[in-house]
Protein backbone atom coordinates (compact mmCIF):
# COMPACT_ATOMS: atom_id res chain seq x y z
CA UNK A 1 0.00 0.00 0.00
CA UNK A 2 2.77 2.54 0.67
CA UNK A 3 4.23 1.95 -2.72
CA UNK A 4 0.76 2.26 -4.46
CA UNK A 5 0.45 5.24 -2.42
CA UNK A 6 3.68 7.05 -3.44
CA UNK A 7 3.40 6.04 -6.83
CA UNK A 8 0.16 7.78 -6.97
CA UNK A 9 0.74 10.65 -4.76
CA UNK A 10 -1.93 9.60 -2.64
CA UNK A 11 -0.99 11.63 0.56
CA UNK A 12 -4.30 10.71 2.68
CA UNK A 13 -7.56 8.40 2.41
CA UNK A 14 -9.34 6.22 3.58
CA UNK A 15 -10.47 2.48 2.84
CA UNK A 16 -14.46 1.93 3.13
CA UNK A 17 -13.84 -1.69 2.72
CA UNK A 18 -11.21 -4.59 1.80
CA UNK A 19 -11.24 -8.23 1.45
CA UNK A 20 -7.47 -10.14 2.22
CA UNK A 21 -6.47 -13.66 2.00
CA UNK A 22 -3.85 -13.77 4.54
CA UNK A 23 -0.92 -16.42 5.42
CA UNK A 24 -0.26 -14.64 8.85
CA UNK A 25 -1.91 -11.54 10.62
CA UNK A 26 -1.12 -9.62 13.42
CA UNK A 27 -3.99 -7.69 15.43
CA UNK A 28 -4.65 -6.10 18.87
CA UNK A 29 -5.76 -8.84 21.35
CA UNK A 30 -5.67 -9.46 25.01
CA UNK A 31 -4.91 -12.61 26.93
CA UNK A 32 -5.21 -12.08 30.45
CA UNK A 33 -7.01 -9.89 32.38
CA UNK A 34 -6.98 -6.11 32.05
CA UNK A 35 -5.37 -3.64 34.97
CA UNK A 36 -7.60 -0.75 33.36
CA UNK A 37 -10.68 -2.25 31.43
CA UNK A 38 -11.07 1.61 30.54
CA UNK A 39 -7.58 1.74 28.44
CA UNK A 40 -6.75 0.63 24.96
CA UNK A 41 -5.12 -2.80 24.60
CA UNK A 42 -1.47 -2.20 23.07
CA UNK A 43 -1.21 -6.22 23.32
CA UNK A 44 -1.39 -8.31 20.33
CA UNK A 45 -1.43 -11.71 19.10
CA UNK A 46 -0.41 -13.64 15.42
CA UNK A 47 -2.08 -15.59 13.68
CA UNK A 48 1.14 -17.71 12.15
CA UNK A 49 4.47 -17.24 13.60
CA UNK A 50 5.92 -14.19 13.25
CA UNK A 51 8.44 -13.09 10.48
CA UNK A 52 11.35 -10.73 10.89
CA UNK A 53 10.81 -7.29 12.28
CA UNK A 54 9.73 -4.67 10.23
CA UNK A 55 10.79 -1.37 9.87
CA UNK A 56 7.75 1.05 10.59
CA UNK A 57 6.10 2.14 6.77
CA UNK A 58 5.33 6.13 6.18
CA UNK A 59 2.11 5.20 5.57
CA UNK A 60 0.23 4.06 8.83
CA UNK A 61 -3.39 2.84 8.11
CA UNK A 62 -5.56 2.31 10.40
CA UNK A 63 -7.50 -0.58 10.01
CA UNK A 64 -10.23 -3.13 11.88
CA UNK A 65 -10.76 -6.74 10.49
CA UNK A 66 -12.22 -10.38 11.54
CA UNK A 67 -9.92 -12.80 10.77
CA UNK A 68 -10.59 -16.65 11.55
CA UNK A 69 -7.73 -18.93 12.43
CA UNK A 70 -7.84 -22.22 9.75
CA UNK A 71 -6.25 -24.16 12.28
CA UNK A 72 -8.24 -23.63 14.93
CA UNK A 73 -11.65 -24.12 13.42
CA UNK A 74 -11.36 -20.77 12.24
CA UNK A 75 -12.17 -19.51 15.80
CA UNK A 76 -12.50 -15.74 15.18
CA UNK A 77 -11.02 -12.15 16.15
CA UNK A 78 -12.24 -8.52 15.48
CA UNK A 79 -9.57 -6.08 16.49
CA UNK A 80 -6.86 -3.46 14.67
CA UNK A 81 -4.47 -4.90 11.75
CA UNK A 82 -1.00 -4.05 12.63
CA UNK A 83 0.61 -5.78 9.76
CA UNK A 84 -0.37 -9.07 7.67
CA UNK A 85 0.96 -11.15 4.79
CA UNK A 86 -0.82 -11.36 2.01
CA UNK A 87 -1.29 -14.99 0.94
CA UNK A 88 -2.78 -15.01 -2.62
CA UNK A 89 -5.58 -12.24 -2.71
CA UNK A 90 -5.68 -8.72 -1.41
CA UNK A 91 -8.15 -6.43 -2.67
CA UNK A 92 -8.92 -3.23 -1.79
CA UNK A 93 -10.69 0.20 -2.60
CA UNK A 94 -8.44 3.48 -1.79
CA UNK A 95 -10.51 6.99 -1.46
CA UNK A 96 -8.39 9.91 -1.48
CA UNK A 97 -9.10 12.83 0.45
CA UNK A 98 -7.66 16.12 -1.01
CA UNK A 99 -8.80 18.19 1.85
CA UNK A 100 -9.39 18.89 4.94
CA UNK A 101 -5.73 17.72 6.31
CA UNK A 102 -6.21 14.29 8.46
CA UNK A 103 -3.76 13.72 10.77
CA UNK A 104 -4.21 11.77 14.12
CA UNK A 105 -2.51 13.66 17.19
CA UNK A 106 -1.97 11.41 20.07
CA UNK A 107 -4.39 12.96 22.63
CA UNK A 108 -2.85 12.51 26.44
CA UNK A 109 -6.36 12.68 28.22
CA UNK A 110 -7.96 9.72 26.66
CA UNK A 111 -4.92 7.45 27.17
CA UNK A 112 -2.50 8.72 24.69
CA UNK A 113 -4.33 7.42 21.51
CA UNK A 114 -4.19 8.88 17.90
CA UNK A 115 -7.32 11.00 17.32
CA UNK A 116 -8.29 11.24 13.90
CA UNK A 117 -8.70 14.98 13.50
CA UNK A 118 -9.48 17.39 10.38
CA UNK A 119 -7.71 20.55 9.70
Amino acid sequence: MSTFCRDNGIRQGYIPSFIGAFAEAEIVDAYEKLADPDAPVWASMRSAPAPSPMTRPQILPHIHVSAGLKAQSADGRTSHLLSAKVQFLSELLIVEVTSPTMTRPRNPDLYDVPLLTFG
